[in-house]
């Protein structure tokens, strides 16, 4: 946690500056402005550790000391180094066995850098099914998720805040002693980072990682035009990040049901539309409901079944351009399932007036 980041001010920035920063951050943080809101607690906790420690003179030179050194991570020499020899009966150190045990934990550290800090959360899955109308108007669906979300005691960063005290792993020098014989080797102490002083612990629900479980109801618009099979995204919904980090997203795949009438094909809308034998023979005029609303088509003299027509921008609209695709009728032709005398003699003059072959 960066306590320049935390107060919104410069590096280099003046007490006056650092002064301004915090009362403004404290008018809108502070836990009597914002009762009952522990996230905005934990906050203001934080700008005041912040505040406290760049007032501070000499805290504030120790920080930006442990920053420096942190930042320069091939530098070993702030963290770890030679201090000298004691040849007398008392050495106030930790005794150590080996060389390798001396170098154990710089080589620890380096590892540790490559692999501590912010993570970016997780995405979260979830489905859901439409109908085909509600995929054609677009629906507000309601899901509920468990995700891992900032901790609302430390507001995500792992610690909380406590009573400053002398580090007593330290003894409140910022460093501790291993021998070896009567060499004596100092590295910057783990317990405080070097500062000799403790004000802040490892958050305890949270356990220093700055994420929580959580179930949260979401309510989520789909889109109108959604096709089956597509992802709908939305965004920072995932699980937080660790330590800070990123949230993840909310990925909801979707499933559309099929339409007893109607079949999708891109943007384009498809349908069988059934005709008599003299609306085939003489022509019509033929009703038909969309997911869009009524249209006529028309069918002329001497349609023959099977036959296609292609009603412009009466299809799907395109996501990206939001033009319309086309509704395409393939029109099949129907006979009667009972015939009467009068229906089928009729017939049989139709065929005897119009004898060609139709099986050339």
């Amino acid at each position: 946690m960066d306590l320049y980041i935390v107060l919104g001010v410069d590096r280099g920035a003046p007490t006056g500056e650092i002064k301004r920063a915090y009362k403004r951050l404290a008018r809108r943080l502070h836990p009597d402005i914002n009762p009952g809101d522990r996230e905005a607690a934990a906050r203001f906790r934080q700008v005041l550790d912040a505040y406290e420690t760049l007032m501070d003179p000499d805290r504030r030179r120790r920080y930006d000391a442990g920053q420096l050194s942190a930042a320069n991570a091939d530098d070993e020499t702030e963290t770890f180094g030679f201090a000298g020899f004691d040849f007398s009966h008392r050495v106030h150190a930790e005794r150590t066995t080996t060389f390798g045990e001396l170098f154990e934990e710089v080589f620890a550290k380096r590892v540790s850098r490559a692999t501590e800090g912010a993570e970016h959360g997780a995405d979260i899955h979830a489905r859901t099914q439409l109908t085909f109308e509600e995929a054609w108007h677009g629906v507000q669906r309601t899901v509920t998720v468990t995700r891992h979300d900032a901790c609302r005691v430390c507001a995500g960063s792992g610690y909380q805040r406590v009573a400053e005290t002398r580090c007593v792993s330290c003894e409140g020098t910022g460093a501790v002693r291993s021998v070896r014989g009567h060499m004596v080797f100092a590295k910057t102490c783990p317990t405080c980072g070097g500062e000799g002083r403790l004000k802040q612990e490892e958050c305890g629900p949270c356990h220093g990682q700055g994420v929580e479980p959580r179930s949260e109801t979401l309510t989520v618009r789909i889109p109108p035009a959604v096709a089956d099979g597509a992802r709908v995204r939305i965004a920072a919904k995932g699980h937080a990040g660790v330590r800070g980090g990123a949230p993840g997203d909310l990925l909801i795949d979707v499933s559309v049901a099929k339409h007893p009438v109607f079949r999708r094909e891109g943007d384009e809308l498809h349908m069988i539309v059934p005709i008599a034998i003299h609306e085939a023979a003489l022509g019509a005029k033929i009703d038909i409901d969309t997911p869009d609303g009524g249209v006529r088509l028309r069918v002329p003299p001497g349609t023959q079944s099977g036959q296609r027509f292609r009603l412009r921008d009466r299809g799907f609209p395109a996501r990206n351009s939001g033009q319309k695709g086309d509704l395409v009728v393939e029109v099949r032709m129907r006979l009667p399932k009972v015939l009467d005398e009068r229906s089928k003699e009729l017939l049989r003059e139709f065929g005897r007036i119009n004898g060609e072959t139709v099986r050339e």
